[in-house]
C-alpha cells in the first residue's frame, strides 16, 4: 500500500490545483444561490467549464470527449475539487452510472450522440430502477413493457429517482417476460423524459429539498431502437450500472469526528464543563476515530489499485457501509450534545450552522443509495470473507408464479 503520490500524480495534482485556483468559485458562492433553478443552471455552467478546462470525465477516451487519463487522476481531481464550493450531485448519475453503461453496450455513434451534450452540461440523465414493491430486490420490479412490432408500451411506477425532475433522459429497467424467473425477464431501454405519458412528482424531503422523485408511466411508447442490450438481458445490463453506481457513491460524506470534537469544545455540558471533556462523549469520539481510520486505510487500498491500473475489489463496500452508519451516528449524537438547540435547524442561529441537523436528515438516505446495509453486508460476507451465499428459493421460479403476500 502506497500513501504518497508518485511524481506523475503529484504533477497532475498541481495542475488540477492551479486550474481550480484560477477557475473555482469563491467560498459560499453556490450555497448562496437562492433558487433551485439557479443552482441547476450553475451546475450546467460548471460542467461546461470543467469540460473546457479538460477536467470533465478524466478517465473517458479522448475520442468521445474525455480526458484520456487514469482512474487515480480522477480521484486526485475529485480530492482537490472538494475544497471548493462547486455544484455537486447534478451530473453524478449522468457520468457515474448512465453514460458508462451506454458506452459499454451501445455502438459508437449512439454513444457520441449522448456524450457530447452531457459533457457540455446541456443534458442530464436519471436512473429509473427502484420501485415501491421491490425495495432492495431490484429483480423484483413489476413495471411492464409489452411489445407491439417495433414499439413497446410501458406502464408502471418508479420511485426514489434522483434528478428525474430536471433529467432529459433516463435508463429504464422493465419487466418484459413475467413468465420467466425474475432475473431472466428484464430489459433495459433509454428513455426521453419528455415522452408523452411520463409524469414526474418530486418527493418533499424533511430537509426541505426535493432531489428525488416518483415517476409514473402511463402507456408510454418506446421505440425498439432505444433498447440497450438484448430482450430479457436487462439484469446483466443493470449490473454494469450498479457497479458504476457503488463506485460513484463511494464512502459518503458528512461531519467527521474532528468536526464533532471541535463543536463539543464550545458546548457546555451538564457539569458546567465543555462537552468535549465528558468521558462518555470521548468514548464515542474514539469509536468514530477508529471507524474513520479503517475507512481511510480501505480507501488507500482502492487508491493503490487505481494507481497501478488495477480494478478495485468488493472491499469498497466496507467503506460505504461504515461511513454511512458513522455519519448518522455522529449527527444524532451531536444533536443530543447541543441540548435544546439540537432541535433547531436554522443555519444562521444554530450551533455549527445546523450541519448536524442537516446531516441527520440526509444520512438515512446514505444507507440506502447504492445498496442498503443488508445488500452491502451480503457482498462483504460472500465476496470478501468467502462465506456461503444466501439461499434464494425463488431464483428459478417464473416471476408470475411467485407469491405476492
Amino acid at each position: 500500500m502506497d500513501f504518497d503520490d508518485t511524481d506523475e500524480e503529484a504533477a497532475f495534482r498541481k495542475t488540477a490545483r492551479d486550474w481550480l485556483e484560477a477557475n473555482g468559485p469563491a467560498k459560499g458562492w453556490f450555497a448562496s444561490l437562492p433558487t433551485d433553478e439557479g443552482k441547476l443552471q450553475a451546475a450546467r455552467d460548471w460542467q461546461r467549464t470543467k469540460f473546457e478546462g479538460g477536467f470533465a470525465c478524466i478517465t473517458w477516451p479522448k475520442e468521445v470527449g474525455g480526458g484520456g487519463g487514469t482512474s487515480i487522476q480522477q480521484v486526485i481531481y475529485n480530492q482537490e475539487e472538494a475544497k471548493y464550493d462547486v455544484p455537486r450531485g447534478y451530473f453524478d448519475v449522468t457520468f457515474g452510472m448512465c453514460l458508462p453503461t451506454l458506452m459499454k453496450v451501445l455502438g459508437a455513434e449512439a454513444t457520441k450522440r449522448f456524450i457530447g451534450p452531457a459533457l457540455l452540461g446541456e443534458e442530464a440523465w436519471c436512473q429509473l430502477f427502484s420501485e415501491p414493491s421491490a425495495g432492495s430486490d431490484l429483480a423484483g420490479l413489476r413495471m411492464r413493457a409489452v411489445r407491439n412490432g417495433d414499439k413497446w408500451t410501458v406502464n408502471g411506477q418508479k420511485v426514489w429517482t434522483s434528478g428525474a425532475h430536471f433529467a432529459d433522459y433516463g435508463l429504464l429497467l422493465v419487466r418484459t417476460s413475467p413468465d420467466k424467473p425474475k432475473h431472466k425477464g428484464l430489459t433495459m431501454f433509454w428513455i426521453d423524459m419528455r415522452s408523452p405519458g411520463i409524469k414526474v412528482q418530486p418527493i418533499k424531503q424533511m430537509s426541505g429539498r426535493s432531489m428525488f422523485n416518483e415517476v409514473w408511466f402511463d402507456d408510454v411508447e418506446v421505440d425498439d431502437s432505444q433498447r440497450i442490450g438484448e430482450v430479457d438481458d436487462g439484469w446483466r445490463m443493470s449490473l454494469v450500472t450498479l457497479m458504476n453506481e457503488r463506485l460513484s457513491i463511494g464512502g459518503g460524506s458528512g461531519p467527521t469526528y474532528r468536526d464533532a470534537m471541535k463543536t463539543a469544545a464550545g458546548v457546555t455540558g451538564l457539569d458546567g464543563q465543555p462537552a468535549s471533556k465528558d468521558r462518555a462523549f470521548r468514548e464515542k469520539i474514539a469509536e468514530w476515530y477508529v471507524a474513520s481510520k479503517g475507512v481511510d486505510l480501505t480507501g488507500f487500498r482502492t487508491l493503490t489499485a487505481l494507481s497501478r491500473g488495477e480494478t478495485p475489489g468488493p472491499e469498497s463496500s466496507i467503506s460505504k457501509l461504515v461511513s454511512a452508519n458513522t455519519a448518522q451516528a455522529v449527527a444524532l449524537e451531536m444533536m443530543d450534545v447541543q441540548g435544546e438547540w439540537g432541535g433547531v435547524r436554522d443555519a444562521e442561529e444554530s450551533i455549527a450552522s445546523a450541519v448536524y441537523q442537516m446531516s441527520m436528515m440526509m444520512s438515512p438516505g446514505g444507507r440506502l443509495a447504492g445498496g442498503t446495509d443488508e445488500v452491502l453486508r451480503n457482498i462483504v460476507a460472500e465476496r470478501v470473507l468467502g462465506l456461503p451465499g444466501d439461499i434464494r428459493v425463488d431464483k428459478t421460479v417464473p416471476f408470475n408464479k411467485i407469491p405476492t403476500s
